[in-house]
């Protein structure tokens, strides 16, 4: 009987991004192995055709099935959008995606109205369209395209003037018309959380959905059998399309500062 306990949880981003649904993972599954896939050559997604993100999708998938993944976590808004539906028409072991929080945000509104932040490919995507319509008789959404966000985690520039003007232009647009609850409908915005807490203040709450993610993965693997069988802590590694002298240093500070191992996506 084959064994289908072992093998890495597989996890992929446009970028460093994803490194959020990782650090959950981690915590929800600590004794199981990860394979984080970075694909920083092409970063971002958001601002891509949906053709170009189902390929680069599917690619990566293929390379994480071929190192061995158990399964496959879409860590990106707009890859799951553009891709989900082919990447489980095309295999057979889990894929789990992830998309803006809409339901648990219109749970927790006050004030009716509801914001969301993400890349304008995610907004635009029939996927979040047909989310948003299901909640349009119960509260306002107002979706708020984040141009430049991603870049500034990619440097993992979190706290700087620039990346400040960018939050408090883009909250503004969504305080002002009265949201008290912001969704982080990018996983890389939820390494921008404190700055985003500080200008919205203690009145708007946010919503990251990266713990949701990790206990779907491991529902779907209790469900599959494919829950690790050991007790021993499990390992991470980490690969990029791009430049291994470039991203070893972001992953690693983004990774909490532990030492990584990483190598180029094949």
């Amino acid at each position: 009987m084959t064994d289908k306990t072992g093998g890495p949880i597989g996890v992929f981003d446009s970028g460093v991004g994803g490194l959020s649904i990782l650090k959950e993972i981690r915590r929800e599954l600590p004794n199981e192995d990860l394979l984080y896939v970075a694909d920083s050559a092409h970063v971002p997604y958001g601002e891509k055709s949906v053709e170009y993100v189902e390929r680069r999708s599917i690619a990566i998938a293929e390379f994480l099935i071929g190192s061995g993944a158990k399964a496959v976590v879409v860590a990106c808004n707009t890859a799951t959008a553009a891709a989900i539906h082919s990447l489980r028409g095309r295999f057979s072991l889990p894929i789990i995606g992830i998309e803006p929080a809409v339901k648990p945000a219109a749970e927790a509104t006050r004030s009716g109205v509801v914001g969301i932040l993400a890349t304008s490919g995610t907004l635009a995507s029939d996927r979040f369209l047909n989310l948003r319509s299901r909640f349009d008789s119960q509260i306002e959404v107002l979706v708020q395209p984040c141009t430049g966000l991603v870049e500034q985690v990619e440097r993992a520039d979190l706290e700087s003037d620039e990346t400040r003007m960018l939050l408090e232009r883009y909250l503004a647009r969504l305080l002002d018309r009265g949201a008290d609850v912001i969704v982080l409908g990018c996983t890389h915005y939820p390494f921008l959380a404190p700055l985003i807490r500080e200008i919205a203040g203690p009145d708007v709450s946010l919503i990251d959905p990266s713990a949701a993610v990790a206990r779907e993965v491991r529902r779907r693997l209790e469900k599959e059998g494919m829950l690790s069988a050991g007790t021993r802590t499990g390992t991470e590694r980490f690969c990029v399309s791009g430049s291994v002298a470039e991203g070893a240093p972001i992953i690693s500070r983004l990774w909490e500062g532990r030492d990584i191992e990483i190598g180029m996506l094949c």
